[in-house]
Order: C-alpha cells, then sequence, then structure tokens
C-alpha cells in the first residue's frame, strides 16, 4: 500500500503542473497566502432554487473536479507541505475541494468568500474582511482560502482558472499577485 502510494506521488510529480518553480518557492518558505478557485464544477451560476447548505441546489465538482482536488492536495504535500490553515465559502463546491484535498488541515467555513454578491456596496463590505483576515494572519505556515472566480478577479484583477492557484502578499493598493499555480 505505502508503495503504491509513493509511485502515485511521484507519477503526480513528473505531471506538468503548469507551475512556475518561483511559485513552488514561494509555498515551500511559508507564510503566504493563496487564493485558490474551486476545483472543476460543470456549468455557470447557480440553480434559481440555490440554498447554501443543501448541495442538491447547487453546482458540485465533478469527476474531474474531484480527481483536481486530490491533485492539487498531492502536490501540495509533495512540493510545499500542507497549508497552516484553509478557510473556504460556504458553498459545496468550494468545501469540497478544500476537505479533498487538505484533509490534513484545520479548515474554517468564511462567508466573505462566498460568491460576491451583486450589490457594490455588499461586495465592498466582503472585500474588505477577506483583506482584514489577510492583513491578521501571520502564521509561518501557508494560508489557503478557496473561493470563486469573481472573487479573486474582484481582488487581484486576475480571473484564474477552475483549480488554480494565486499567490499574493498585501500592498498599499490592496493585493499583490506573487505568482500562480495551475493544477489541470
Amino acid at each position: 500500500m505505502m508503495r503504491a502510494f509513493t509511485v502515485l506521488i511521484m507519477c503526480l510529480m513528473a505531471l506538468p503542473a503548469h507551475a512556475t518553480e518561483a511559485g513552488w518557492a514561494l509555498l515551500r518558505n511559508g507564510g503566504q497566502i493563496v487564493l485558490l478557485r474551486h476545483a472543476v464544477a460543470p456549468g455557470s451560476g447557480d440553480p434559481a432554487n440555490f440554498e447554501i447548505g443543501k448541495c442538491g441546489t447547487q453546482r458540485n465538482l465533478s469527476d474531474r473536479g474531484r480527481q483536481q482536488a486530490e491533485k492539487i492536495g498531492a502536490l501540495f504535500a509533495a512540493r510545499a507541505n500542507n497549508p497552516e490553515l484553509v478557510l473556504t465559502s460556504r458553498y459545496c463546491r468550494t468545501r469540497d475541494t478544500a476537505r479533498i484535498a487538505f484533509e490534513d488541515s484545520p479548515i474554517e467555513e468564511f462567508a466573505a468568500l462566498d460568491e460576491l454578491p451583486k450589490d457594490a456596496t455588499a461586495a465592498a463590505a466582503a472585500n474588505e474582511e477577506v483583506m482584514a483576515r489577510i492583513s491578521d494572519y501571520s502564521g509561518s505556515g501557508n494560508m489557503v482560502m478557496v473561493t470563486h472566480l469573481e472573487n479573486i478577479k474582484s481582488l487581484t484583477g486576475v480571473s484564474p482558472r477552475e483549480g488554480e492557484a494565486v499567490i499574493v502578499s498585501r500592498s498599499d493598493n490592496g493585493l499583490r499577485v506573487l505568482g500562480r499555480i495551475i493544477f489541470n
């Protein structure tokens, strides 16, 4: 069993992760903030009967999305260690991405990472909560925030793919993108 696990990790490491070595170096050093877009969840938007606590009313991870989340976790473990803290939106696709990828790390739901509200004032308030959490983080390990496309785009100007990590730091003007890792 252990041999099969080792072979799996070696295979995953051999597959191109489309990551810059600089991004992995940042994560190996720890203390980084990672905005991670949830893994593959087919479709766009949620159904009209959407309820935050009911996965059956939401877009969910596909089989490919669950495999992608497993790969994210395996690569983090092999190349950067498990995160010190994982924050996730309350949506099932983000929670499942976090749970599958980072099962050995503390995972907390953080409502400010939910899809941004349409109301500009409410969206700005959610972003401020995220920025405050980033500013308050002083851990020596990495903190991963699993969220949605629009949230990351609003905070950084970057439009990540599903399952893409954007490594950021706080700057005077908001967030500065330090690197990106694509896990496809």
